[in-house]
Parts: C-alpha cells; sequence; structure tokens
C-alpha cells in the first residue's frame, strides 16, 4: 500500500512539472522580445576609445549627436555598417559631418622610467 502511494505521489509530480513546463513555456512564448536601446547597438560595435569620442561630442554638440546616433544606429541595422568602429573612425567621421571635436589630450613623456608631463619637466629645470 505504501509503495502504491509513493507510485501515485511521483506520478502527481511529475504531473505537475510537465504542466509547469508548459506554462512557463507559454509565459516565454508570450513575452515580447525587448528591441535593443541604441546605446545598447553602439556598444555592440564601438570599440577602443570609441565611447570617449562620443562623449566628447555629446558634450560639444548636444543637440547635434542624437541624430548622429540615429544615422549610426540606423546604418548598424540595415547591414550598412558591419565593422567595429574605434575611436579614430569615428572621429574622422564626425570631422567629416561637420563637427569637429576637440578631445582632451596630455603629452606625456617617459625619463628615467617615470613618466612625466611638459608641466612637470619644466618646473624641473
Amino acid at each position: 500500500m505504501d509503495e502504491e502511494l509513493e507510485r501515485l505521489k511521483r506520478r502527481k509530480m511529475r504531473e505537475l512539472r510537465r504542466k509547469m513546463m508548459q506554462e512557463s513555456a507559454k509565459a516565454e512564448e508570450a513575452k515580447p522580445l525587448k528591441e535593443p536601446s541604441p546605446r545598447e547597438i553602439l556598444d555592440g560595435r564601438f570599440k577602443g576609445r570609441a565611447w570617449e569620442v562620443y562623449r566628447a561630442a555629446e558634450v560639444q554638440f548636444p543637440a547635434v549627436m542624437p541624430q548622429i546616433e540615429r544615422v549610426l544606429v540606423d546604418g548598424i541595422r540595415q547591414g550598412k555598417i558591419r565593422d567595429r568602429i574605434d575611436g579614430e573612425s569615428l572621429f574622422r567621421f564626425l570631422r567629416q559631418v561637420g563637427l569637429p571635436v576637440r578631445l582632451q589630450t596630455h603629452i606625456r613623456y617617459k625619463e628615467h622610467g617615470e613618466l612625466k608631463t611638459i608641466g612637470q619637466r619644466m618646473k624641473d629645470k
């Protein structure tokens, strides 16, 4: 009798698991696929210092950069932009469309195994 009761319990548990699996599968199918945001799309293509160039351009040209973002995302979605975008190519692209992005630059040199700026070198001498 105990064996039969155990067998019935196991069968009932299998049925419950099967129903739960079916319900979760239906719930997954019913979920709409989330469209990636433009930033996520760009993040998939940007490499190296591309985000640094992009953020500098956003700060300097806040009115124009949403349009540039749309153009880049549309190009990626349509398959016109297949390669990864590095900082240099993004910088050149922005220059070509008339946005002279200025980047913060630091000139450093190595002396006796130590990195120094031009200002530090002038102070030392």
